[in-house]
C-alpha cells in the first residue's frame, strides 16, 4: 500500500492527540536506544526535555540508562503506573505489545510511524485504551505551530 494511503488510514483528529499528549505524563518507550543516531533516541531526548516522564524499554541487559534515564528491560519490568506505550519496533510486534500495554493497564498504545496493526488496535481500544498508529508524539506535539505560509515564493 502507498504511504499516503497508509497516512490517511490513520488519520487522527488533531483534538484526539492533543488530548492524549495533554493528559498522559509517564511514557514507557518500547525500543529506546541509547544510539544519538536513531529516531528514538531524538524521541526520547525531546519529550523528556519538555517535561514528560519517560520509561526507556530495552531488552539489552548491556544497556542500563538513556540520557541519565533509568532502561527497564520489558514493560513488565516497570515498577510504577504507565499512562501510554509509546513504540518503536516493527509494526509485526505491535500485537504483543498490545497485550502488554493492557496487562500493565496503560491508557494509551501509540505506534511510531510505520507502526500499525488495525487488530492491535482492536484489542486494545476494546480493552479501553486510546490508540495512535503511524504516528510520533513529538511531531504531533509541535505540528500545531506548523502553519502553512501560501504567500511565499517558491
Amino acid at each position: 500500500m502507498p504511504e499516503a494511503d497508509i497516512d490517511r488510514m490513520y488519520d487522527y483528529d488533531p483534538k484526539y492527540l492533543a488530548e492524549i499528549l495533554k493528559s498522559v505524563k509517564t511514557i514507557a518507550m518500547v525500543g529506546a536506544s541509547a544510539d544519538k543516531t536513531k529516531f528514538s533516541y531524538g524521541v526520547l531526548r525531546q519529550l523528556s526535555e519538555i517535561g514528560y516522564d519517560i520509561l526507556p524499554v530495552n531488552p539489552n541487559p548491556n544497556v542500563k540508562e538513556i540520557r541519565g534515564l533509568k532502561v527497564y528491560h520489558s514493560l513488565e519490568e516497570i515498577d510504577k503506573p504507565v499512562d501510554m506505550v509509546d513504540v518503536f519496533r516493527p509494526k509485526e510486534e505491535l500485537f504483543g505489545f498490545a497485550e502488554k500495554a493492557i496487562a500493565i493497564e496503560a491508557k494509551v498504545l501509540w505506534g511510531q510511524i510505520g507502526v500499525y496493526d488495525d487488530k492491535a488496535a482492536q484489542l486494545a481500544e476494546d480493552a479501553g485504551l486510546k490508540v495512535v498508529m503511524n504516528r510520533c508524539p513529538k511531531i504531533e506535539l509541535f505540528r500545531p505551530f506548523w502553519k502553512p505560509r501560501l504567500d511565499l515564493k517558491i
